[in-house]
């Protein structure tokens, strides 16, 4: 595996996909076996930042196809040192299709994906029945995808997609909790749209044994 050096003030926090060859050893990626979550469009960072403070055993990696996006979050992580968590630029399904081994993380968030609103451009939306098979497919037996959007219809595709699909069973979705401060979000879209007096649609799924 290579880092592009023109990203060298940021790594290892920052790579792109083009840095990446064949499939992540995550062993290699990280220096340790800990276990590997994913943040499927992390955005500036927020879930990243809390989640690798608060569970320092356990490896995330934000993937961001925004690249400004990605380095303003991976700067964040670097300024707090946070070492078990990184960001990588690029289109997701590309990353779910070259470089993700089957079933070898343990849990998967898909926070807030771009709703797409106009009619004629749906057909960009994250969720689909292909994005559904990469989530089975990539996630260990017994491991979590987490999903949640502002968008009702949104949300009520992304539940037909994920509650017939033959590879998860669906669980109870996490209660809304009050936050103690400001950065006590998911994500800074959370904090957004909750400070607005929107709701939040969560979804949980656990990934099958067979």
């Amino acid at each position: 595996m290579r880092h592009d050096t023109s990203r060298e003030n940021l790594f290892p926090w920052f790579r792109t996909i083009d840095d990446l060859t064949g499939l992540i050893d995550w062993s290699e990626f990280y220096g340790n076996s800990n276990p590997v979550e994913l943040d499927v469009g992390s955005g500036r960072g927020l879930h990243l930042v809390t989640a690798g403070q608060s569970n320092p055993h356990i490896n995330y990696l934000g993937i961001e196809i925004d690249y400004k996006e990605g380095r303003r979050a991976a700067k964040r992580l670097k300024k707090r040192e946070i070492a078990n968590t990184r960001v990588l630029g690029g289109d997701v399904n590309r990353a779910f299709n070259n470089h993700f081994a089957p079933h070898s993380v343990d849990a998967i968030h898909v926070y807030f994906p771009d709703p797409w609103w106009k009619r004629r451009h749906r057909r960009r939306r994250l969720f689909t029945d292909l994005f559904a098979d990469r989530l089975s497919r990539t996630v260990k037996p017994g491991g979590l995808i987490h999903s949640w959007t502002d968008v009702k219809d949104y949300f009520e595709v992304i539940q037909a997609l994920m509650d017939h699909h033959p590879g998860f069973e669906v669980l109870p979705p996490p209660e809304e909790r009050e936050p103690l401060h400001d950065l006590d979000y998911q994500t800074s879209f959370e904090r957004k749209k909750r400070q607005a007096g929107e709701t939040i649609f969560r979804g949980l799924w656990r990934r099958k044994s067979t």
